[in-house]
């Protein structure tokens, strides 16, 4: 709501974004870092404090009603009560009155027997003998009219006093008391004859009156002290006489109040001295049950909330993450709610007022706003960045947020603190307190979670997974649904997001619970919110010298505010049982002091709540032990989380500063180049090379294993090979030749099916597995003269499909989903030599080919210079790549949806990465990279939105099928260039990576490349490069991350010792050929390209690689070009090779 607030002189409601060299997101930024690189210290001290707070929690409040002032907490139930001043208002009747008498020796010594005795005397005095005090008449007692009433001068007899007893009949004549003293039943032989008296008063604090109102101690003593649970002292004994408007007794209590001061001064000190109360005051004591209404809504909030949670995190593919994430959250609120009831309860903030279903409502509000918040900072951040950096950068991006909201609320909640009832109050005092230390555990417990679990899952690339589209009915007109509108708010793209639905919640529940303490009446209510602070003061009178002189432990105010709440149900049962509150005058206390005591205070009067003292007392020991204990058990939990993801710092393994490449090298079995390689989603590399040798490579584990194939078995000889294909559970491998489809069995190790076919002495174009629901794939070989040939491998069947009556030279396979189901398909996009474009689709087992005619704004644009297809078929887009531009189009309805204007193009060099946000169906990026024709510099051009919450493109798959796309909306370009850049490709986490010569500059190894970055356009290229011995120059890989930000450029030698540590396939050191130029460069997984060495393969890592498979088929690219044949020059040598 802060932003709202500041829109005149910001002019923007956007939570502001602070430059990475803020001195403040640079603090944050390096505190994210340190604690991401040291998990196993902030996790488990993060844990351990919240364990603190757990461990203490049972200690310090109590649910048993008798035990509800023996220096514990009430905690809340399920009930709004108060006890709360209400003004002298004329005409108001009160429902009982109340007076009191306090009685004192020296100072908290009222339970001396002396005190005891000289109050019983008092009691007698003022309402006749109560020993073994029993007012049940059964005869009807007399009439109650004015005319029956006993004279007000005389004094009652007992049965005449007992006959009015409200246990007799509620009547406008009723009264009641309750006393210490009949702890003892009103005897003073009982006082004198006990030996413990304390023992006494702690046995019989559960003996009720004849009334059922039971005799706590919160009732009957003020100024109590506690230890172990019990009272030790007291320094005030109150008996309070409780009447109707026209009881007898109540009149005979004030005209004997009087006479006893006078008559008693040489016993007793009484102040006032004439015993008359100064002053009286309206008090209201509620006991309201939560009503069907509170708790309907109250469910509805809380149900909502938790939708909102899972929406939020469902965006997430990997249900461990997921469910974890949520986990880490509600672990965070929970022990947020709980610390804060604990030091609420150690500063004795009465937290009972309020039902405890409303307390965790307002942490929920606040508190999942800034963890999704990070959590998507995290997502938003390129994962080929240091996992220790992503994680600093987003908690540096989002932690002032943070703050400002969390000082936003508590400024609230201070003013709303005091505008309101005390209960109120209170329950403001604990939700800045939860707020605090919900900051504390998102800065440390759920930062370290998050740590862990990108290490482990990798966040960034489970949230670039492709969406499935969405079964909607069509719509006749382009009007968002209320789908559309909430997921907006969902993600805070409209004015009522979550930025402020913390503060309407928090802003809300309080006058709503304001409301339930003063809704007898609008007018109180108003004044009472609107009044300022000083004028809402006490209205109570303000304490006399005399009091002030006898140093009370506690004033008469206070003591009031402590009565607990199941003593105003007690006398709400008594008075007006159909109610659920009453309305009481009460009257200042006669204060009696016995002369010669010593009113000074023996020592200050403990800060904390006494139950805390007792706790370190008797609790110390075991607790130390159970707290070492569990954070043991805390640090071996860890160590395990991080088993597979980092090692501690100091490892050797991996050092804090490990770079972000990573080599390992494959280099067994063949001799001569290697010429040819496909993968799988899964990690499997095959590799086939001119000594006619073809290699499988598990790459996550190591394992390797050969196609055994033989030269002079017809059946089980491919070469030469001309396709091969891997299909995705990685159990098959297609070799096509020349006229044969040759299978090979990877889990088995042996040949498979052998089917024929005639692909006219020509390569095909494309080779790869189409899944089939039955689990069995069938194998698509598609052939230059444009027929597609579907195989059936072990059936004997093939299925012939024209894709264009003329030559291909473009095949793009890619897997995407049905448009009218919510199954995977596979489907192509092809190019002819005449420029035809055609999209091929399956439905069910049938083929259908499409001709595209490209239009922008109705025209037909023609489809001349096509050189690149590369299809984006989670946003249900493609590229095509021209001699001088690139035209996004949509893949539905074949319109160029933007153009993009570059250099001149060497063809077949365009590639892309995108950055998808799922959860709005948006790109938020988009990168092209190409090599420059006339220079072959590698051009980098990145497209972002101004906003980087926002997206370029948005996709709806109803606005898609009715025709309506959203405009592109780039607003920010960023071009860079690497001279000389090798063989490269682009990867889907977005960094873009590359073999090259290291080049010279005067006799010395060049340094970092460095680049500029600028808004709408900017260029940086590296200066020429002087010409060096060309085979003493070292090959080195070379990455390019942040590609939306700065650009940052890393390389390390190929051949670098240093690199071998990431190695996982252990070797012998290789023979390695003569290399001239790179082989064949080919992805794999998600952060890493396998690219032929001579005989050798090597693998480059951007960070720290895992394979998915349903991320390899369906990623942001999409497309399934996964076998990459060596290019060769035109001549002899390309015949020669042809042959192996």
């Amino acid at each position: 709501m802060l932003w709202y607030l500041l829109y005149p002189i910001r002019g923007t409601t956007d939570a502001p974004v602070l430059a990475p060299t803020h001195p403040l997101r640079a603090a944050f930024s390096r505190y994210g870092v340190w604690a991401a690189r040291h998990v196993q210290i902030v996790l488990p001290v993060s844990t351990a404090i919240a364990f603190i707070f757990l461990y203490m929690f049972p200690f310090l409040y109590t649910t048993d009603a008798t035990n509800i002032t023996s220096g514990v907490s009430n905690l809340p139930k399920h009930v709004w009560t108060d006890a709360q001043p209400l003004g002298n208002r004329a005409g108001f009747v009160p429902d009982v009155i109340m007076r009191s008498i306090w009685v004192h020796g020296s100072y908290m010594k009222a339970l001396d027997r002396d005190v005891l005795l000289g109050a019983l005397s008092l009691q007698d005095e003022l309402l006749g003998h109560t020993t073994n005090f029993n007012p049940r008449q059964p005869a009807p007692r007399k009439p109650t009219t004015a005319a029956g009433l006993p004279d007000a001068a005389a004094d009652l007899s007992r049965t005449e006093r007992d006959a009015f007893h409200i246990v007799n009949g509620v009547t406008d004549s009723s009264w009641f008391f309750h006393s210490p003293l009949q702890y003892w039943s009103g005897n003073a032989s009982n006082i004198a004859a006990d030996k413990d008296i304390v023992s006494t008063v702690n046995a019989r604090k559960t003996q009720s009156t004849s009334v059922n109102v039971t005799l706590r101690h919160s009732i009957v003593f003020s100024g109590k002290r506690f230890e172990d649970r019990k009272l030790v002292a007291a320094d005030a004994l109150v008996i309070t006489l409780i009447h109707l408007r026209d009881s007898p007794v109540g009149k005979q209590w004030v005209r004997k109040l009087e006479a006893a001061a006078q008559s008693m001064q040489d016993k007793w000190a009484v102040y006032p001295k004439n015993g008359r109360s100064p002053s009286s005051q309206l008090y209201e004591f509620q006991f309201r049950p939560m009503s069907w209404f509170d708790l309907v809504v109250l469910s509805i909030a809380y149900s909502c909330t938790l939708v909102y949670l899972i929406l939020s995190l469902s965006g997430l593919r990997a249900v461990k993450s997921r469910l974890g994430l949520m986990v880490a959250i509600v672990f965070q609120i929970a022990a947020s709610i709980v610390a804060s009831f604990a030091v609420c309860a150690i500063f004795k903030i009465d937290l009972s007022r309020i039902p405890y279903y409303a307390y965790p409502l307002v942490i929920l509000s606040i508190s999942m706003e800034n963890s999704l918040r990070l959590i998507n900072a995290v997502i938003m951040t390129s994962s080929s960045v240091n996992i220790h950096a992503r994680i600093g950068d987003a908690f540096g991006s989002t932690a002032h947020i943070a703050v400002a909201n969390r000082l936003q609320n508590l400024m609230i909640l201070l003013i709303l603190s005091r505008i309101t009832v005390p209960g109120v109050a209170a329950f403001c005092t604990f939700a800045a307190v939860a707020i605090v230390f919900d900051f504390f555990y998102l800065a440390t417990f759920f930062l370290s979670v998050l740590s862990v679990d990108v290490r482990q899952r990798e966040l960034s690339e489970l949230e670039k997974a492709s969406l499935k589209r969405t079964k909607s009915q069509q719509s006749q007109n382009g009007n968002p649904t209320w789908a559309d509108t909430f997921r907006k708010i969902r993600l805070g793209d409209v004015a009522l997001s979550t930025r402020i639905a913390g503060t309407i919640v928090v802003f809300g529940f309080v006058l709503t619970a304001e409301l339930h303490y003063t809704s007898d009446t609008g007018q109180r209510w108003s004044n009472r919110l609107f009044n300022l602070p000083w004028k809402n003061s006490d209205v109570s009178s303000p304490k006399s010298a005399l009091l002030i002189d006898i140093h009370q432990a506690r004033s008469p105010t206070s003591w009031l505010r402590l009565q607990d709440h199941e003593t105003a149900r007690e006398v709400i049962n008594v008075v007006k049982p159909w109610a659920h509150s009453y309305v009481a005058l009460v009257y200042d206390p006669v204060v009696f002091v016995l002369n010669g005591s010593n009113r000074a205070p023996d020592g200050g009067e403990p800060y904390f709540l006494p139950a805390v003292y007792d706790f370190f007392h008797h609790e110390a020991y075991r607790f130390a032990v159970t707290l070492m204990t569990v954070m043991a058990m805390i640090l071996i939990l860890t160590r395990y989380l991080l088993r597979d993801g980092v090692k501690e710092a100091g490892d050797p393994e991996h050092p804090e500063d490990e770079p972000l490449l990573s080599i390992q090298t494959l280099s067994r079995d063949h001799t001569l180049d290697v010429e040819m390689m496909t993968t799988s989603p899964e990690g499997y590399l095959v590799s086939a090379g001119l000594d006619r040798t073809i290699q499988v490579w598990d790459v996550p584990s190591g394992a390797r294993s050969r196609v055994l194939c033989d030269a002079e078995v017809p059946l089980e000889n491919p070469f030469p090979v001309w396709g091969m294909a891997v299909d995705d559970n990685s159990k098959q491998l297609a070799l096509v030749s020349v006229n044969s489809v040759f299978l090979w069995d990877i889990e088995k190790r042996k040949w498979g099916a052998h089917d024929r076919i005639d692909l006219d002495g020509v390569r095909p174009k494309a080779v790869f597995f189409n899944p089939k629901k039955d689990g069995s794939p069938s194998l698509v070989v598609v052939r230059r003269n444009g027929i597609m040939t579907e195989l059936y491998p072990g059936h004997e069947k093939q299925k012939d499909f024209v894709v264009c009556r003329t030559p291909l030279v473009l095949a793009v396979p890619f897997a995407g989903y049905a448009s009218n189901h919510n199954t995977s398909r596979m489907s192509m996009i092809t190019a002819s030599k005449k420029s035809c474009i055609h999209v091929v689709n399956q439905d069910d087992d049938e083929w259908t080919s499409r001709e595209v005619k490209l239009t922008y704004q109705g025209e037909v644009r023609e489809s001349k210079g096509i050189h690149s297809l590369i299809p984006i078929p989670s946003l249900s887009l493609y590229l095509v790549g021209r001699t001088r531009s690139v035209e996004l189009v949509d893949l539905e309805s074949s319109c160029i949806l933007f153009t993009f204007t570059t250099e001149p193009m060497k063809p077949l060099s365009l590639r892309h990465t995108a950055s998808v946000r799922s959860q709005q169906n948006g790109l938020a990026s988009l990168t092209l990279a190409y090599n420059e024709a006339d220079s072959d510099d590698l051009v980098v051009r990145t497209y972002l939105p101004d906003d980087e919450t926002d997206v370029i493109y948005s996709y709806n798959p109803v606005d898609a099928r009715n025709g309506h796309r959203q405009s592109w909306a780039a607003e920010r370009e960023i071009v860079r260039r690497i001279s000389k850049p090798g063989t490269w490709e682009a990867l889907s986490n977005g960094s873009i990576v590359g073999v090259r010569r290291r080049p010279f500059v005067n006799g010395h190894e060049q340094g970092p490349v460095t680049t500029s970055v600028l808004r709408r356009l900017s260029v940086s290229r590296l200066d020429p490069i002087p010409s060096a011995d060309y085979l003493d120059e070292p090959w080195e890989a070379w990455v390019m991350s942040h590609l939306e930000t700065n650009g940052d450029i890393e390389q390390q030698l190929l051949d670098d010792p240093s690199s071998a540590r990431n190695s996982r396939i252990r070797h012998h050191p290789p023979r390695q050929l003569l290399i001239c130029k790179p082989g064949p460069m080919v992805k794999l997984g998600t952060m890493s390209v396998a690219v032929g060495f001579g005989n050798l393969v090597k693998v480059i890592s951007v960070g720290h690689e895992h394979f998915d498979k349903a991320q390899d088929r369906m990623g942001a690219g999409g497309d399934m070009r996964n076998m990459i044949v060596r290019r060769r020059k035109t001549g002899g040598l390309a015949r020669i090779r042809a042959s192996y």
